[in-house]
């Protein structure tokens, strides 16, 4: 069986957002890929009736005016939301936010790479999961 889905990413750093732009338009199971830059844009994105709902959502969690894990709180708290498959990512660990995203059904917890190789990972471990999932 064939998986594809289409994600929504937020990321605030240009450049970051850039690469992951790159490795999931590169992978086989991603078929669209949207980038917002902050989680009121996120937000904003999914409200938007002229947008595409994503099959999943994958967040950064310190960005400027609305961080990833304030942005899928409101997100679970909507039903017509609540069900995208959500992870999140970021340069540290911490493991109050790991805590707050688990209880909010959050897929996955990753690391932010420090390397730009190890950005093609990111693809294949969410496809994993989601696949894993079904």
């Amino acid at each position: 069986m064939k998986f594809a889905y289409k994600i929504l990413i937020a990321e605030d750093d240009l450049d970051d957002g850039e690469i992951m732009l790159d490795s999931f338009a590169r992978h086989p199971h991603f078929t669209s890929v949207e980038w917002v830059k902050n989680g009121r844009e996120m937000l904003d994105f999914l409200a938007d009736p002229n947008n595409s709902r994503p099959d999943v959502i994958l967040t950064d969690i310190n960005m400027p005016i609305m961080n990833g894990i304030e942005a899928l709180e409101r997100i679970c708290a909507n039903p017509k939301f609540s069900n995208i498959p959500s992870f999140v990512y970021s340069s540290t660990l911490n493991p109050v936010y790991e805590v707050r995203c688990m209880n909010l059904g959050t897929k996955g917890f990753l690391i932010k790479p420090l390397n730009l190789r190890d950005f093609d990972e990111i693809p294949v471990k969410i496809a994993d999961i989601l696949q894993n999932s079904q």
